[in-house]
């Protein structure tokens, strides 16, 4: 069973950064790809971003590319969610997720963080 806590949400100016947290249980979070999701009011849930076990990897959607920045501490079981010159449209509760069986679906879940970008 792998936990996982998200937290840094919060409200943010548009233009204005900030960055998420998430705190995952376990030995072997080493070995978990991680990602970034969110969901909008009224919207369904959408991929942000992923990295690879050791960090090397980043992928993202074509929405936060050159925005946001994913990176990870496996010393610290945490993964981060950087997310730089933000728009009213990245308002949505944002979700960590890990797979931790390789096969490229998210097997765990946290229970989100909502941030919401306004003036």
């Amino acid at each position: 069973q792998v936990q996982l806590v998200e937290s840094g949400g919060g409200l943010v100016q548009p233009g204005g950064s900030l960055r998420l947290s998430c705190a995952a249980s376990g030995r072997t979070f080493s070995s978990y790809v991680m990602g970034w999701f969110r969901q909008a009011p009224g919207k369904e849930r959408e991929f942000v971003g992923r990295i690879s076990r050791i960090g090397f990897t980043t992928s993202y959607a074509d929405a936060v590319k050159g925005r946001f920045t994913i990176s990870r501490d496996n010393a610290q079981n945490t993964v981060y969610l950087q997310m730089n010159s933000l728009k009213p449209e990245d308002t949505a509760v944002y979700y960590c997720a890990a797979d931790t069986t390789g096969n490229g679906g998210m097997d765990y879940w946290g229970k989100g963080t909502l941030v919401t970008v306004s003036s």
